[in-house]
């Protein structure tokens, strides 16, 4: 059972670093059919679209990426401190 909280915990944790990229990746002009572009929004838009629909924006920002961060943080540890 330990394995699968291990397991969970570093998932959270790629997915921590996944959604950090896409963040990163925004701040760039880069054409929206690149591989990794396309490979970044796959990965993370299930993740951020709900919370995009809860959060309001603040001005031009989109506070999903790091609200997003900050939830799988919190999940990595109560996962790893399961195991």
């Amino acid at each position: 059972m330990s394995s699968i909280y291990l397991f969970l915990g570093y998932l959270f944790n790629v997915l921590f670093f996944v959604v950090l990229g896409r963040a990163l990746v925004s701040w760039f002009p880069m054409r929206p059919d690149n591989p990794i572009v396309v490979f970044l929004v796959g990965a993370t838009e299930p993740l951020l679209y709900p919370l995009r629909r809860i959060l309001p924006r603040f001005a031009m920002f989109d506070l999903s990426p790091m609200v997003a961060m900050i939830i799988l943080q919190v999940m990595a540890s109560l996962s790893k401190s399961l195991a």
